[in-house]
Parts: structure tokens; sequence; C-alpha cells
């Protein structure tokens, strides 16, 4: 699954799926995704199962078995969009589970759209390998910056950030990365998780001083290592003394 072909223009294999269901209300926590982020926050998205529920029920799946838990933002885009959802964390992995069959339906790639990624159809495809690529969306996933209306029934949308997109900007950029964000944890709401733990701090700790070694009766002390015979520290050179001035006669 390398990333997704948004930039071929092949036709559509899977027809529009039209609503019908009503959409969820926003304080429906069956369909309310959180995703803690290491960039200093909680990302809510609005899930749609009245638009694509094999997707929204495949996201439900995975992050109740906590396999988005760790997860990089492998590929991000400046103005385009940040994806996710890798477990090998360079865009050719997704879960154990089957692919996804594409559900392309009303919802655009606007700012903050959540839509399947999936693998592009190359130019000149059979219909067979268009359908494919079409319907293998599995894990993965993209948070969209800016509008990309070309991606528009090209791409499963099933959901959309309604709370915390300062986090998803601040989403480390590169392709890959050089120092990556991650998702922390990722919850569904009526699984009541708990408040937002940023990431710990790994800092160095500093050695402690234990003084002398201590030698226990009738053992031999060890011999001491090349590197312990070295000063901790660069000698301080003495300054000259400044010369004497000659006296005149």
């Amino acid at each position: 699954m390398a990333a997704f072909g948004w930039f071929v223009a092949s036709p559509a294999s899977a027809q529009y799926v039209p609503s019908v269901h009503p959409a969820p209300n926003v304080t429906d926590k069956e369909n309310l995704l959180y995703l803690d982020l290491s960039t200093g926050g909680r990302v809510t998205i609005l899930l749609r199962p009245d638009v694509a529920p094999l997707m929204v029920d495949r996201i439900k799946t995975l992050t109740r078995k906590h396999f988005y838990d760790g997860l990089l933002f492998h590929r991000v885009i400046e103005g385009f969009m940040a994806q996710t959802g890798d477990p090998k964390g360079n865009g050719t992995g997704g879960s154990d589970m089957p692919n996804v069959k594409a559900e392309f339906n009303y919802l655009p790639h606007v700012r903050g759209a959540v839509s399947a990624a999936r693998p592009g159809a190359q130019p000149g495809a059979t219909p067979e390998e268009v359908a494919a690529a079409d319907n293998g969306a599995n894990s993965q996933f993209f948070i969209v910056f800016e509008p990309t209306l070309k991606l528009d029934n090209k791409y499963t949308v099933f959901g959309r950030v309604i709370d915390g997109m300062q986090y998803v900007d601040a989403i480390a950029r590169g392709e890959p990365p050089i120092n990556p964000s991650r998702i922390l944890h990722a919850w569904i709401a009526a699984d009541n998780p708990p408040a937002y733990v940023a990431a710990p701090v790994t800092t160095t700790a500093p050695t402690a001083d234990l003084g002398p070694e201590v030698v226990l009766p009738g053992a031999a002390p060890a011999k001491p290592t090349a590197s312990a015979l070295k000063p901790a520290t660069a000698p301080v050179k003495p300054t000259p003394p400044a010369a004497k001035p000659r006296s005149r006669r």
C-alpha cells in the first residue's frame, strides 16, 4: 500500500454512495474519534457511518485494538495532507484485516476532511487493476490541510476534524519527516478514555557519583580501565608568569 495515487487521473470504478441515514450528531460519542498527538493535544474527528459505514467500522475496530497507538505520520505534505495508519511507517503497510471496499461519497476533501488512503492505479491500468486500487483501503488515512477537491469521488471521506485542528497543523512535514510526529493514542469517545497526556520528555540523567569502588574482603580489586586512567576534565595549564621589566641604568 504505497502512498495513495492522488495525482493519477484514472476513472473511478466504484459507484457514488449516497447517504441513506442521517449524519451523526457531534454529541454522538460512538462516532467521535479522538487522536492524541505528540504535537501537543487531542484531535476530535466526527465519523460518518451514514456515508462510509465500512471504513468507519474498520477505524473503530482498529482503534479499539489500539492498532493506531504510537504510529507515525509518515507522509506529510505542506498545503496538502498528513498521512498515517501504517505500522511499517513507510506507506507500504496495513492491518491484517481484508481491504475495505470503496465508499466514494459526496463529502468533499476540504480542510479537516479525513479520508481513507489507498494505492493509486498506474496510467494505462486495466479495469481490474483500477478496481483493485479503488478497493485497496485498509488502515491508512490522511487529514487534509487545504481543500483538494480533485480527490473527490476518488477517495473515501469518512470523517472530519471538529476540534484540535491546530495539532494537525503542527505535524512535522516531510516524505518522510526527519522527526516524525505520531499518534500517542487513538480512542472512541464512547469508551470513556482518559484525558490527554503529553508524551514524556526524554532526558539524559546525570551519572551519579558513587565515590571510590568498594572492594569486599577477599576480593581482588578490579583493574582500572584505560578510560578510568584518563582525567575527567582537561588539566588546567598554568599561566606563564609575566616577564620582569629590565631596570634602566
